[in-house]
């Protein structure tokens, strides 16, 4: 990867949008929402302290986490659409849960 998060920043590659409800219905693309979940793919190193130690992010790569809807910067690293976020952000680390394969 062509990208390194600063500070307590975070790289997420956001799961695939919903295209069909749990009953089979397939949804046209203006109702699919933002997916609010997805893969870490990087970690910076923390957030520097007033007292100058580095705070550790609560996160690894490979972590499935939940952020809010419309959290983060997204950017597009070599084709591919990623989002910034701040480790603040990030929700919940999702346990035993895996990512679809068109993630």
């Amino acid at each position: 990867m062509a990208i390194k998060p600063l500070h307590d920043r975070i790289i997420i590659k956001a799961a695939a949008k919903e295209e069909k409800t749990a009953s089979g219905i397939i949804l046209p693309d203006t109702a699919q929402e933002k997916p609010q979940r997805g893969e870490v793919l990087a970690v910076g190193p923390g957030k520097r302290l007033d007292s100058g130690q580095l705070a550790a992010v609560d996160v690894v790569v490979g972590d499935i986490v939940l952020y809010g809807k419309y959290s983060g910067t997204e950017v597009k690293v070599d084709g591919e659409d990623l989002i910034i976020l701040r480790a603040e952000d990030v929700l919940a680390v999702l346990s035993n849960v895996a990512v679809p394969a068109n993630a």
